[in-house]
């Protein structure tokens, strides 16, 4: 593979072992803070053109509506004309990705697993709160497919809701990482991650956007979401930042590591300033940086992370059409998922497996364990695995590319890479492994993006929210003309 020239920060040394999703990117914003970026902004307009012969993604110029029409073959995100087959395709997808957020919720805290066996559930007792936060909206998903009764899927939303509010430990609103699925408790000496807790507050305030007409989720979700307060999270370390910490444990008292360079922060730092109670300033948003990064002359704002900080954010927040001061948001994604996907097909010349059919690696499980690898610029050390989630994350964002890859992963490997719970997390053919796992957040990217690019559901959604619509104003975001 060649090595682009700016493919690595200087002074930056790859960790010598896997690490979480999580810690490795803390070490990478530790690293990247030394780095000189460009001190003025990147305007939208100097967003680069499309990358390929292929026009961009046009955004859809309907209205957001608390009841959309029943979802069509037609994306209301790109408007690209799904084939029926290709749409049966994604609901297949969708339908058993699905149940894994069934199968894998206690039935007493509807926390849902950090992970489990591909082909069957295990004695693993471990839920994240961020695939609890994913399970939330996938619930209201299979509530519109009708894939499992509306009643059954509101008594679990219930159930979630009351535990997060009621009983599961936080910090100033904010929730552990990993807990015990069973009872809430803190487990692996985790953090109070900020960003975690995030994802979940997604997840329910879709509920409540979803289930409008209930007064009980309704109620729930307002509290969970006002209770929040964002300022010592703020003020933790230093004391006069606008940039969040990523989180607090009682042994160490709040992280150092900051969200101050874009990647999938975006979520946080809007539901922080959209809170009705105590709401981040609005120039927190303009307190991170958005670094240039450029690829085989192609410039977009990018991270030095795997490219699921592309998607997070963007799984609720609908940024189609729109821009801030600084850039289009859904555009630089699509550009940064086209990069991805040509850094890897230069990698074919050592993994010959990578083709304009297989493609896309993000911070998954490997042979050696979990990792963080990605790229550009080249993060961990490939092997020619493949990650379903990394295109299926990106749907929205370069449909065909993306769909292309799933058809072939499904059509092609699907004796290794396809169980009960839809897509294995990893796997690599040219060693015939693949893991034995489906993780909760890498199966809520795909089961979430997959609907936003079929009907734009959660966004529709999500977007009714008057918090989030309050904080897209303070963030100035304006359509796009």
């Amino acid at each position: 593979m060649t090595q682009k020239k700016n493919d690595l920060l200087p002074g930056f040394q790859l960790p010598p072992r896997p690490l979480s999703r999580r810690n490795w990117l803390r070490s990478a914003l530790i690293a990247g803070s030394a780095l000189a970026f460009p001190s003025h902004p990147l305007l939208a307009r100097e967003l680069p053109q499309w990358p390929t012969n292929t026009p961009p993604p046009t955004p859809s110029a309907s209205p957001l509506t608390i009841n959309p029409p029943p979802p069509s073959t037609t994306s209301a995100a790109t408007r690209y004309r799904f084939t029926p087959k290709e749409d049966a395709f994604l609901e297949e997808i969708e339908r058993t990705t699905f149940q894994f957020f069934w199968d894998s919720a206690d039935p007493t805290t509807g926390l849902i697993k950090d992970r489990s066996l591909a082909r069957q559930q295990d004695a693993r007792n471990v839920a994240s709160i961020a695939a609890t936060g994913f399970g939330l909206t996938a619930l209201c998903i299979a509530a519109e497919r009708q894939w499992q009764p509306r009643e059954a899927i509101l008594a679990r939303v219930l159930t979630t809701l009351h535990f997060a509010a009621e009983k599961l430990p936080h910090e100033h609103g904010f929730f552990y990482h990993f807990l015990k699925m069973d009872t809430g408790e803190r487990i692996f000496k985790s953090e109070v991650s900020t960003i975690d807790t995030a994802i979940f507050l997604c997840g329910a305030l879709t509920c409540r956007a979803y289930f409008a007409h209930n007064d009980e989720v309704t109620k729930l979700v307002t509290s969970l979401y006002d209770r929040v307060d964002w300022r010592p999270f703020l003020d933790g370390h230093p004391s006069d930042q606008l940039t969040l910490s990523m989180g607090w444990t009682p042994e160490g008292n709040y992280l150092k590591t900051r969200w101050d360079a874009y990647s999938e922060l975006m979520m946080l730092y809007l539901l922080g300033m959209g809170s009705n109670t105590q709401p981040l300033p609005a120039e927190c948003w303009d307190a991170w940086i958005r670094p240039h990064f450029e690829f085989n002359g192609i410039r977009y704002i990018g991270s030095f992370a795997p490219i699921f900080v592309h998607q997070y954010s963007h799984a609720w927040f609908d940024f189609r059409g729109r821009h801030d001061k600084y850039a289009d948001y859904f555009t630089n994604s699509a550009i940064a998922t086209e990069v991805h996907k040509l850094w890897c097909l230069e990698m074919s010349r050592q993994f010959p497996d990578y083709t304009e059919d297989l493609w896309g690696i993000t911070a998954s499980d490997s042979q050696k364990g979990y990792t963080a690898w990605g790229g550009p610029p080249l993060i961990g050390h490939p092997d020619g695995s493949v990650v379903p989630c990394a295109s299926a994350g990106s749907l929205p964002f370069l449909p065909q590319e993306t769909l292309r890859v799933l058809e072939t992963i499904r059509d092609k490997y699907a004796q290794n890479a396809w169980a009960t719970y839809g897509f294995v997390d990893a796997f690599n053919p040219l060693t015939n492994w693949a893991s034995p796992d489906v993780i909760g957040i890498d199966a809520g990217i795909t089961i979430v993006m997959a609907e936003n690019a079929r009907s734009g559901f959660v966004w529709q959604h999500f977007m009714t929210n008057p918090e989030i619509r309050r904080a897209m104003d303070k963030a100035q975001f304006q359509k796009n003309v």
